[in-house]
């Protein structure tokens, strides 16, 4: 079974573009903080690459920025190739069956366009009527 977890922070703004046939595909990069810290007591992060496709793609678009964290469920996929100079390369991405957006609207890493609208506090009259109680 192929299936990654992963949450972290948007390491650049998401990239939207779409393929000849019209299909919406997002990069986007995250940064991931490993459970303990390395030897010399500095917590070590890994990045990774992750591509949405579809509705998905234009949704992260749309709502997510750097900085922004995010839950991404998904699979790995490698791919191989070689680059101009004949040497043979590896990539690693990570492709996303869902994205979760875990940081809270109005927040100063939030997008401002999203934040939410100041709540405006109700007005309070004096109300004293006496006149309609019974006893």
């Amino acid at each position: 079974m192929n299936k990654v977890f992963l949450i972290g922070n948007l390491t650049r703004d998401p990239e939207l573009s779409e393929t000849n046939s019209g299909v919406a595909v997002c990069r986007f990069g995250i940064a991931v903080n490993r459970r303990f810290s390395g030897g010399d007591a500095e917590r070590q992060t890994d990045f990774f690459n992750v591509t949405a496709w579809r509705a998905l793609a234009e949704t992260v678009a749309k709502y997510c920025k750097k900085g922004n964290k995010v839950a991404v469920t998904g699979s790995i996929q490698i791919r191989n190739y070689e680059d101009n100079a004949g040497q043979k390369r590896t990539f690693v991405d990570v492709i996303a069956d869902d994205v979760e957006f875990l940081t809270p609207k109005g927040s100063a890493a939030a997008d401002d366009d999203y934040a939410p609208a100041p709540k405006k506090k109700p007005t309070l009259e004096a109300f004293d009527d006496d006149s309609d109680i019974p006893f």
